[in-house]
């Protein structure tokens, strides 16, 4: 029954993706939903940006091991991303009127930084699309028991059609469906799990010392690595075509905002319901938790819930990772068609609606292959945020908030920040790359308008 269930969850999200494809009329509204969204499906298509198999799976199992240090990057840092979003950058982003975040790097930095930063934001997407397959894969492989490569593979071509037929209004559109399901079916495993706890006995119980610090030991190390987990998806997604669309796909620049403010309400909110699953599966069922953690919840609803928790739950599950999956395909499609195709091809006058659906292929495939070769689902997140905040976050920041920017200081910062970035992880410093990368961001940042400066003085 539960096979049949997940099938007919799929069927409708195929028939939701036909349904959306009727409003495809042009590229703008394949891939900005014609920047008409209202605020109830602007706010859930900014919450299901993330909440995909890392919150549910990944976050729950670092929680388990590692407490509240262990989720400061994920959901909370991804909480604060969206907060800072509708503070900061919303407004600006939806006044630009562009399609890609490479656009926005052409108009300030020129020709050859778009062509660079897209090449780099399209690398930092394949990895979280890859996780999240990681994900669609174990939960096909938890329900039907196929191999796990099959399920890899199944899950992508599920995703791929329906974001390929409906684009960002068919992403909308199943976000909306799927947040209520994410929420109803969070709630429900988290209410029927508290019933058979033992009244005389917590959940809290025993869990190991310093499991609810929310501030680190007073030493260099410990400060900077909680800095570090703060920052890398809080401002490392800032500067991310995915919720580049989801604030330009808005109705209006306030809806932007206030979908920004209420996203970061529900993922806070909402995230916290895995997180109290897993303590209580700790307490009921701790063999599941021994091991790789990030299987223990769904192991525990196969092996000890009801047909009707089984579905709600795989049915949230599967909610959460497709919305986040279909999102983080179509970004990097829209700049791999925008930024880098169109210009390569114009003299063939082939529309971009086409270029971005062939993107979309693409980048499946891709992103597909790499699942197959590296699963952790934390590793292959934490990594693609750390990529965008080295590289993208402080000319973001020049673009937006400086009135004078030149090309060589939009490059030698990404190229330092991308270069000390990976030389730190390299070595293996105690204080962590990310950190180092970012400030070497900034540094090329400061030198390229030194240069510029100086070089203004002499020719006057």
């Amino acid at each position: 029954m539960l096979l049949i269930f997940i099938g007919l969850y799929l069927f409708l999200t195929l028939c939701i993706g036909f349904y959306a494809s009727k409003k495809v009329k042009n590229s703008n509204d394949f891939i900005l939903a014609g920047r008409s969204l209202p605020l109830s499906l602007a706010s859930a298509a900014m919450f299901a940006t993330w909440f995909g198999s890392e919150t549910i799976l990944g976050a729950s199992s670092e929680f388990v091991e590692k407490g509240i240090m262990g989720i400061i990057e994920e959901p909370l840092g991804a909480a604060l991303c969206l907060l800072l979003l509708g503070m900061f950058f919303a407004k600006k982003f939806y006044r630009l009127n562009i399609i890609t975040l490479g656009d926005f790097y052409r108009i300030h930095f020129g020709k050859k930084v778009e062509v660079f930063s897209s090449i780099f934001m399209i690398l930092s997407f394949l990895g979280y699309v890859a996780a999240q397959l990681v994900a669609l894969s174990i939960v096909l492989q938890t329900v039907s028991g196929w191999n796990i490569q099959a399920c890899m593979w199944a899950g992508a071509t599920i995703v791929l059609i329906y974001t390929y037929i409906g684009g960002m209004w068919a992403i909308s559109i199943t976000d909306f469906v799927q947040t209520m399901m994410i929420v109803a079916g969070m709630m429900f495993l988290a209410w029927n799990l508290s019933e058979k706890v033992d009244q005389s006995s917590s959940i809290f119980d025993n869990l190991p010392n310093h499991f609810f610090d929310i501030l680190p030991e007073n030493n260099w190390k410990s400060i900077s690595h909680y800095i570090a987990a703060w920052i890398t998806i809080g401002l490392g997604s800032i500067p991310s075509q995915d919720v580049f669309q989801r604030v330009m796909s808005a109705k209006s620049e306030k809806i932007a905002i206030w979908a920004s403010y209420l996203g970061a309400f529900l993922y806070l909110s909402v995230a916290i319901l895995p997180l109290l699953i897993i303590l209580f599966i700790r307490k009921l069922y701790p063999e599941l938790v021994l091991g790789d953690a990030q299987f223990a919840l769904p192991k525990m609803v196969m092996l000890h819930s009801n047909i009707f928790m089984q579905i709600s739950f795989f049915g949230a599950l599967l909610s959460a990772i497709m919305s986040t999956t279909s999102s983080a395909i179509l970004a990097p499609a829209s700049i791999l068609a925008e930024n880098l195709l169109k210009p390569l091809l114009h003299k063939f006058h082939i529309p971009l609606l086409v270029l971005v659906r062939i993107s979309v292929v693409f980048i499946t495939l891709t992103a597909t292959i790499i699942s197959t070769i590296k699963n952790n689902i934390h590793d292959l997140v934490s990594g693609s945020s750390a990529l965008t905040l080295v590289v993208f976050f402080v000319p973001l920041l020049a673009g937006l908030y400086l009135k004078k920017n030149t090309s060589l200081s939009a490059f030698l910062s990404m190229i330092f920040g991308l270069l000390t970035y990976f030389f730190a992880e390299y070595q293996e410093f105690e204080i962590p790359s990310v950190l180092i990368g970012l400030l070497a961001s900034f540094l090329g940042m400061f030198l390229g308008n030194l240069i510029d400066l100086n070089k203004r003085i002499s020719t006057k």
